[in-house]
């Protein structure tokens, strides 16, 4: 299973498609919201939620989906990345609910080599996440400083540091 990519495997407007979607949970949201204490009623507090919003229901933290999706990237887009170097915009265009699913692509919209090392370069992408029936609800743009092959053979090749299994 290929898990990111090389620098030359980036090629400008590839779109990479993420499998698989997630279904959001009123326990996903919650969890977020506590660990990154986020007390907002809004994602909390179903009876606030009910009376006092235009949705009628709790959302979901935006910054949940903005990590899922993050996260639904890694094996087609940061797998291989040396560092995550900006994220220059995230747009949050409709609301997600508990019970949605969520699903993500992710666009190449540019590649710069490096001009500091020759073994690395900058990709730039934009990731688009969609509910089940295709209501977009997050966008964004990041660059991604990603190695060139010759920076993974000098360092291992595709699984540096996987140990062998000893024999029995």
């Amino acid at each position: 299973m290929q898990f990111g990519r090389y620098y030359e495997e980036f090629e400008v407007g590839a779109v990479y498609k993420h499998w698989p979607g997630k279904t959001v949970t009123e326990y996903d949201d919650h969890l977020f919201c506590l660990l990154t204490m986020n007390h907002h009623p809004l994602h909390m507090d179903v009876n606030y939620a009910e009376k006092t919003t235009d949705f009628g229901k709790n959302v979901v933290v935006g910054n949940y989906i903005y990590s899922l999706l993050l996260g639904m990237s890694v094996p087609d887009v940061s797998g291989k990345a040396i560092a995550n170097l900006e994220i220059e915009s995230l747009r949050h265009v409709a609301p997600t609910f508990h019970g949605d699913t969520i699903y993500g692509e992710t666009t190449v919209l540019d590649k710069t080599p490096s001009k500091s090392k020759d073994d690395r370069g900058v990709v730039y992408v934009e990731t688009i996440g969609y509910k089940q029936d295709g209501t977009v609800v997050c966008i964004f743009r990041r660059k991604v400083m990603v190695p060139k092959q010759s920076y993974g053979k000098a360092r291992g090749g595709e699984q540096p540091g996987r140990p062998e299994p000893t024999p029995r």
